[in-house]
């Protein structure tokens, strides 16, 4: 499957990322209740990823209750462009802190009123631009990391999963890595875990691997040691929302990372598709910020490992203030730069 996600005329397809590393599997998933079910228990992830899932889900809704006919112009309130409205409502509060899932449906449902072969034909759209985007904004980015770091080749420091995976193709932190790797500018890739569902090791390390790149994993906590050690030129993580201030939502521990990294001196960059930034948010602040399950904390592989009745705070994600942002990079170019 060379795509995370796609369409196979019917069905949304995705690559399991709660399968990997152990094991590759793909997913078809033909309801809205199964789309729902894998966004919420992160079977697809990362921000562009949940664009193109809320995009597709509502070209399925609007296939399954407008039918597939040619359909020119739906006119009016009916119960079938009701249904598909719920269907995307579902959609887009499936997780509350990445805006592309929200922006993804409502870009698909602009088109329902010219019926669902519309709506499929814009969802379609979408995955095609998502690899162009992403590579313009990794390239943006990497061109950015090398006028900032004068040291070759580079040791990266990156935190969850930010390829391919999370995205429909190519990716947008790791991207970057990708970039630069292909370029001969990379020595090594410091990968975070990233507690409590391993995104980093899980999934980070697994793109690693396939694209031979040098890396070491290493504890989210060791990444400040790091720091301190010499070890990191500079830090490339992605984003899930950016207030018009320049305030970033990313997975939790991404803050420890640019106060640690703001400590020792080294850039600190983000780099996300325009659609992450939401300019209806004046600042960090009003950000929703989703609350996971204590059982991701309290539990590994189904195993526990905390005393029953232990309280748990499980953020998925962290805000970064604006100012521990060296630049935020996106396709159309650099967003913001702090001195």
């Amino acid at each position: 499957m060379s795509r995370t996600i796609d369409w196979d005329g019917d069905a949304v397809v995705i690559v399991d990322q709660c399968a990997l590393p152990t094991t590759y599997r793909t997913l078809r998933l033909a309801t809205i209740d199964e789309l729902v079910d894998a966004i919420k228990r992160l079977a697809v992830r990362g921000a562009p990823a949940l664009g193109a899932a809320g995009a597709l889900g509502v070209a399925m809704s609007a296939r399954l209750h407008l039918g597939t006919a040619d359909t020119t112009e739906v006119t009016g309130t009916t119960r079938a462009t009701d249904a598909v409205g719920a269907d995307a409502e579902r959609l887009a509060n499936a997780r509350p802190t990445a805006v592309n899932l929200r922006w993804g449906v409502e870009r698909a449902l602009a088109a329902l009123p010219r019926g669902a072969e519309a709506v499929t034909a814009a969802a379609l759209a979408m995955l095609t631009e998502d690899e162009r985007i992403n590579k313009q904004a990794s390239r943006n980015a990497a061109d950015l990391v090398l006028r900032h770091c004068s040291r070759r080749p580079l040791r990266l420091l990156t935190h969850c999963n930010t390829g391919r995976l999370a995205a429909v193709d190519w990716g947008t932190a790791l991207g970057v890595v990708r970039q630069l790797h292909a370029a001969g500018q990379v020595e090594y890739v410091l990968a975070d875990e990233t507690r409590p569902l391993l995104q980093g090791s899980r999934l980070t390390a697994w793109e690693l691997e396939q694209e031979a790149v040098p890396y070491r994993l290493l504890p989210d906590s060791a990444a400040a040691a790091a720091m301190s050690m010499g070890m990191v030129d500079c830090v490339v993580v992605g984003a899930d929302r950016v207030a018009a201030n320049g305030d970033v939502a990313n997975k939790i521990g991404t803050y420890a990372l640019a106060v640690a990294a703001a400590r020792h001196h080294i850039p600190f960059f983000v780099v996300a598709p325009q659609s992450t930034v939401d300019l209806s948010l004046p600042d960090g602040s009003h950000i929703v910020l989703e609350q996971r399950p204590a059982e991701e904390v309290t539990h590994v592989d189904g195993r526990r490992v905390a005393p029953e009745g232990a309280r748990v705070f499980n953020p998925a994600f962290d805000v970064t203030p604006a100012e521990l942002v060296t630049a935020v990079v996106t396709e159309r170019g650099v967003l913001q730069v702090t001195s």
